[in-house]
């Protein structure tokens, strides 16, 4: 439920004008309308959205315009199918449709990028280039619901193959060029691709990686591959020869006397997506979404959350192996301008995004918490630098924010700005809960439910609390939720990652694995880290993000890692510090960090021991990799390190053991 009465002072309020011009206060208007209601706040437009979940969808699904040959015969068949609701039932439909509906010569997509000269394509461009790709697929033999794959970075060409796969009714699954061939290898060889689109390398801060060894380990070990689609990067002049059955993109398809795509009309639960789990924790799961669901979800959350218009510049620091990569594509629904930045957002310095900002205008910046933190580490000073005019939103997500993270934005970067912070996952392509363009914003919270998703926090027993700590539940069906994983029969292993942790408490809800606190005054939500993660000491449940929130203001602690150990029949913790340049790890400097969580938290989260690291181990989307440190402490298998960003740095984790285990 959304709260009403305020105790803290809000970081941000809206203006009278902003809320006036939010697609949200129009949404709002258009809904009263034609229902005949008289919502006037987002508490009552979000009660009405989860009490009447078939009105709000069909009504979103106007509101977005969404274009279909055949309107759906019912929103939702059977809200009580949890899993296993078929949504906008009857309708036909394609994906990439939507997103290719404006053609005409304002800039859809520009390219930055460390490695290659910067462009950009007008709608039109993008338009020409798909259909003839798509041409490509066709002749390929490509039909509907087959695979095609993707080994890139977050270049053009990524969105162009992406579209035009979806524009034919085949099921886009990307990895990002950052993955090794084994990585790799555990996502494609599970989905069986047709086509695989890849590059030969990419450069990432400074530095060239040659991957074109990897694309022909995955070309040996996925059979599957009838065509690969090579797109020189390093190399202009590269086809990766040494490959079979191989053609580049430029010379990939044939162009239409007409210039149109034949966009193939299918059902509302036609696969859209395969989206896969990070892998670090076994092989990677292999989620299909339908096209429908995950359409009118996104822009839902583009044009209402993010207050997403025609006129607005777009970038996320993503990779095509990340959701927000997907999310960022249905930006081109509403006309704006995406910027793909290809590269480290931190290379060759701190204000390369701000510059980008600058030069391009950019009006929303998308980025994690991880970016965030280390600028305030550095001290980092945006607006003192460049010219941040254009920008009126930050959309953060990733890992949860703290409140001087939040503080660090307002001060630093932009008073007058919308810090939209967002948390979902992979799973639903899309947030639970995030930013509301018309409602303060406080400190450490994300400021509402999203519409539509019947969100709750429970307890150990399944009972809803307030001003608690507790799980992350979803109680209703929602549209973008997975089809199914792939080769599951029955969906056994679908049930058993979202819905039978509260089955023993008769409840029948989605259990998202996120450790959350909904505010009873703000009606905000302040996530702590995810519940796997999350140590039990002494009996009492700490949730890791509340001791960085602590140690990392410390100006000695560049970043850090938390881990419970089963230690003489409970649970200790272990704190692993990243230290910051010149300092080093006294036993005054451990009395420290202990002395202020034990003040700042509660004396149950003060670590019985702190260790030292070089580096923390970080997911490619930039989250802190909790539970790999947690299994190797607990003397457990680690499985799947490809799956990291920087996989070498568990091995100074299994090198402290002996250490750990003496102390």
């Amino acid at each position: 439920m959304v709260g009403t009465g305020l105790r803290r002072k809000p970081l941000w309020i809206p203006s009278d004008e902003r809320v006036k011009q939010a697609n949200l206060t129009r949404f709002q208007a258009f809904v009263n309308k034609k229902d005949r209601l008289s919502l006037g706040s987002y508490p009552e437009l979000y009660r009405w959205s989860i009490e009447k979940p078939t009105e709000f969808w069909s009504a979103m699904w106007a509101y977005a315009g969404i274009i279909s040959s055949k309107k759906f015969e019912a929103v939702v068949d059977d809200l009580g199918k949890f899993p296993g609701a078929k949504w906008f039932s009857g309708a036909r439909l394609n994906f990439a449709e939507n997103l290719l509906r404006f053609r005409d010569e304002r800039i859809a997509l520009i390219s930055r990028s460390e490695g290659r000269v910067s462009s950009s394509l007008t709608y039109s461009d993008l338009y020409r280039k798909v259909a003839r790709v798509a041409n490509g697929l066709r002749e390929a033999g490509v039909l509907a619901g087959d695979r095609v794959g993707g080994y890139l970075p977050n270049v053009e060409e990524a969105a162009i193959a992406m579209l035009a796969a979806t524009s034919i009714g085949a099921v886009w699954a990307c990895c990002g060029a950052e993955l090794g061939s084994g990585a790799v290898l555990d996502r494609l060889s599970q989905i069986k691709p047709k086509v695989l689109f890849s590059v030969d390398g990419y450069v990432y801060k400074g530095k060239k990686f040659d991957i074109s060894s990897n694309v022909k380990d995955v070309a040996d070990g996925v059979p599957s591959l009838e065509k690969i689609v090579t797109i020189p990067y390093l190399d202009a002049k590269s086809s990766m020869g040494q490959l079979v059955n191989t053609v580049r993109f430029d010379e990939f398809g044939s162009a239409n006397k007409s210039g149109e795509i034949r966009f193939e009309q299918l059902p509302s639960d036609h696969p859209v997506y395969i989206m896969f789990t990070s892998g670090t924790t076994g092989k990677p799961k292999c989620m299909v979404q339908g096209a429908g669901g995950v359409l009118v979800n996104q822009l839902k959350e583009t044009q209402l959350h993010a207050d997403l218009k025609k006129t607005d510049r777009i970038t996320y620091i993503t990779s095509p192996s990340w959701m927000m990569w997907n999310w960022l594509m249905s930006c081109l629904a509403a006309g704006s301008t995406l910027i793909l930045y290809d590269g480290n957002p931190l290379h060759p310095d701190w204000g390369t995004m701000w510059r980008l900002v600058q030069e391009e205008k950019i009006t929303i910046l998308g980025c994690s918490a991880s970016y965030i933190n280390h600028l305030r580490g550095i001290g980092a000073k945006p607006s003192k630098e460049y010219d941040l005019s254009s920008l009126r939103e930050i959309s953060q997500t990733g890992s949860p924010l703290s409140t001087e993270g939040f503080e660090w934005v307002y001060k630093e970067v932009k008073a007058d700005l919308h810090l939209n912070s967002i948390s979902g996952g992979t799973d639903i392509n899309g947030c639970f809960a995030g930013g509301v363009p018309i409602l303060p914003v406080f400190g450490g919270e994300l400021q509402a439910p999203g519409l539509g998703m019947k969100i709750n926090v429970y307890d150990e027993n399944g009972r809803p609390v307030v001003d608690r700590m507790g799980e992350l539940v979803c109680e209703s069906p929602t549209p973008s939720m997975p089809l199914y994983f792939w080769d599951d029969p029955n969906n056994v292993r679908y049930r058993d990652a979202y819905f039978e942790y509260y089955r023993p408490e008769g409840k029948n809800v989605w259990r998202h694995g996120d450790y959350v606190l909904v505010h009873g005054d703000t009606g905000g939500y302040t996530f702590y880290g995810r519940s796997d993660a999350v140590i039990k000491a002494s009996g009492v449940r700490v949730g890791t993000s509340e001791i960085y929130n602590v140690v990392e203001k410390l100006p000695e602690v560049a970043d850090s890692l938390a881990v419970g150990q089963n230690w003489a029949g409970e649970q200790r913790i272990i704190l692993f510090v990243k230290l910051s340049p010149n300092h080093k790890l006294t036993e005054e400097l451990k009395e420290k960090i202990r002395r202020v969580i034990r003040a700042e938290a509660s004396p149950k989260h003060v670590p019985a021991l702190i260790l030292e690291v070089p580096d923390i181990p970080y997911t490619l989307n930039m989250k802190k990799v909790e539970v790999a440190v947690a299994n190797i402490v607990n003397n457990r298998p680690v499985t799947n390190r490809d799956a990291l960003a920087n996989p070498e740095s568990l091995d100074f984790y299994t090198g402290l053991l002996p250490l750990i285990q003496k102390n």
